[in-house]
């Protein structure tokens, strides 16, 4: 029963980037357009679903093309916002796990879901979405006459690092962790780092079947890096060296700053540009992962690097400092068999939130600019003699934004304010 998506261009949605990290927009509403698109040209096998979160995750482009569907009374009241039609195409309601049921449901008859959620209550449906990856694993693997269904489509935002009024309670990116236990050749997972990039891997995930695709995308506004054809070619390598970040000119650097996420992109960003201000003569090479199962090797999933390519990337010795957007733990699984995994040093979420500002919340658990800064310092032996100063100056600059932030609520200017400041 299964057509295809008839897909509009994904290129047509594209942000201009005059330059790598100067223009901000939230990537969640510039996929939106993408989505209402898509939308227009599907109106019977294509649906979305949200727990009553489809405009709060900036989505709400879609309502251009169909409303959520509402079978009971419509209210005067409801004209104003409520979005509501019989004939609606957007199923929401606050209950994650009616949603997957449904969702579920849909693509086994043949039709294409993408389902959005705040990334800290994807785990009401941990269970759902577990018994759907072995299901299509044995599906697969032993029934071979079984026709492919359209992948399962789960996009994470309202991430753990953009929870400046909820707190603690909306800090939680373990989903990442559920989905890797699952098999190597049902899930797929994805954190790109910008618009560009999340418009190049939703439109892959939409025209994919039998894999449950997770996305993990913050609807804030946020630095963009990429042009579109830059995103395509990084997506599509699923890890790549970003050359306009590096300075290691192609050859071996002496420390390999590594990032996975939007905002843990930033803060791995604007540690390289403080250690390069700082140690002009310091290599670094700066890698963005998109597709974490790179980090896999070949023979544990089909997306995994080979060990001859991830050591061209990584290095064989060299030390590599590494900002993930979840907890660090899954990262040194994911590449405890890698040569120089031993040298892998990974910042993350460590459990340590509250209603923080967002670097407040970042300098919580270890995963800002100055402590990725400080960690290099710690690590390469080179700074070892001439970095103390720096480093004192790093922890001056952690407490100072502390105080600032217990006194006025907010992050300082130069924070929320910060661009890349380096020519390519």
């Amino acid at each position: 029963m299964r057509k295809p998506l008839e897909m509009p261009a994904c290129t047509d949605y594209a942000v201009e980037i005059q330059a790598p990290g100067n223009a901000e927009v939230s990537p969640t509403f510039v996929l939106g357009h993408f989505l209402r698109d898509v939308m227009r040209r599907n109106m019977t096998n294509f649906r979305v679903f949200g727990p009553d979160e489809t405009a709060s995750n900036k989505l709400e482009t879609i309502y251009e093309a169909t409303k959520k569907t509402w079978m009971a009374e419509i209210k005067p009241e409801d004209s104003d916002g409520g979005e509501l039609a019989p004939d609606g195409r957007v199923m929401e309601m606050l209950s994650e796990h009616t949603l997957e049921g449904w969702a579920e449901g849909y693509v086994l008859t043949g039709r294409h879901v993408f389902f959005s959620t705040y990334e800290a209550f994807a785990h009401v449906i941990d269970s759902m979405v577990n018994q759907h990856a072995k299901w299509l694993e044995s599906a697969k693997a032993g029934v071979t006459w079984r026709m492919p269904v359209p992948s399962l489509n789960l996009l994470m935002t309202s991430t753990v690092w953009r929870q400046d009024h909820n707190g603690f309670t909306h800090q939680d990116p373990g989903f990442l962790d559920v989905v890797t236990n699952k098999s190597a050749e049902v899930v797929r997972i994805y954190l790109p780092p910008d618009a560009n990039c999340l418009l190049s891997v939703a439109d892959h995930c939409l025209s994919s079947t039998n894999y449950v695709n997770v996305i993990v995308a913050d609807k804030q506004l946020h630095l963009q890096y990429l042009n579109m054809d830059a995103a395509l070619k990084h997506c599509a390598a699923g890890v790549s060296v970003w050359d306009w970040a590096s300075n290691d000119g192609g050859g071996e650097p002496d420390v390999v700053m590594a990032c996975a996420g939007d905002v843990a992109t930033m803060e791995a960003l604007a540690a390289t540009a403080i250690l390069r201000e700082k140690f002009p003569g310091l290599k670094i090479r700066f890698v963005n992962v998109v597709d974490l199962a790179k980090l896999m090797p070949k023979s544990e999933h089909p997306h995994g690097l080979s060990d001859a390519d991830f050591d061209k990337i990584f290095t064989k010795r060299e030390q590599v400092i590494f900002n993930f957007h979840g907890y660090p733990t899954l990262v040194h699984r994911l590449a405890y068999r890698r040569n120089n995994h031993d040298n892998m040093h990974v910042h993350g979420y460590r459990e340590k939130g509250s209603i923080d500002t967002p670097l407040g919340l970042l300098m919580r658990n270890q995963a800002d600019r100055f402590s990725l800064a400080i960690d290099a310092i710690n690590r390469v032996p080179k700074l070892q003699a001439e970095g103390s100063k720096v480093k004192e100056w790093l922890k001056a600059q952690i407490e100072e934004n502390v105080r600032y932030i217990n006194e006025n609520g907010i992050d300082q200017a130069e924070i929320t304010d910060w661009k890349w400041p380096l020519q390519p």
